[in-house]
C-alpha cells in the first residue's frame, strides 16, 4: 500500500500568539539569518499575510518578497514584522 503525505507546513501548527512566539525564539536561538526570515514568512503566514503587511505599512506582495527566500529584508522591515507578530527583539 502506497501512502501519499502532502508537504508539512509549519503555519497551520502556529495557532496562538504563544505558539508564534516560542517558534521564533527558537528558531532565533538555534537558527541563522535565512532560518529566521524563512520562521517570519511561516509566522507571518499563520497570523494572516495581509493583515501582517497592513501593520508593516507594505503591500502583501511586498512582505512576501522580503520573505522569500531569495528575500533580503532590510532590519527595519524585520523589526515591523516581529512587533506586528506580537513579539520583541532582544539582545542578550
Amino acid at each position: 500500500m502506497i501512502v501519499k503525505s502532502g508537504k508539512l507546513d509549519i503555519a497551520t501548527h502556529l495557532e496562538t500568539d504563544e505558539d508564534i512566539r516560542e517558534f521564533l525564539r527558537e528558531v532565533a536561538r538555534t537558527g541563522d539569518t535565512s532560518d529566521l526570515i524563512h520562521a517570519l514568512n511561516t509566522a507571518a503566514r499563520a497570523k494572516g499575510m495581509t493583515e501582517i503587511a497592513k501593520q508593516v505599512g507594505v503591500t502583501r506582495a511586498s512582505l512576501y518578497k522580503s520573505l522569500s527566500e531569495n528575500g533580503n529584508p532590510q532590519f527595519d522591515t524585520i523589526a515591523k514584522i516581529v512587533e506586528a507578530l506580537g513579539c520583541k527583539l532582544i539582545v542578550s
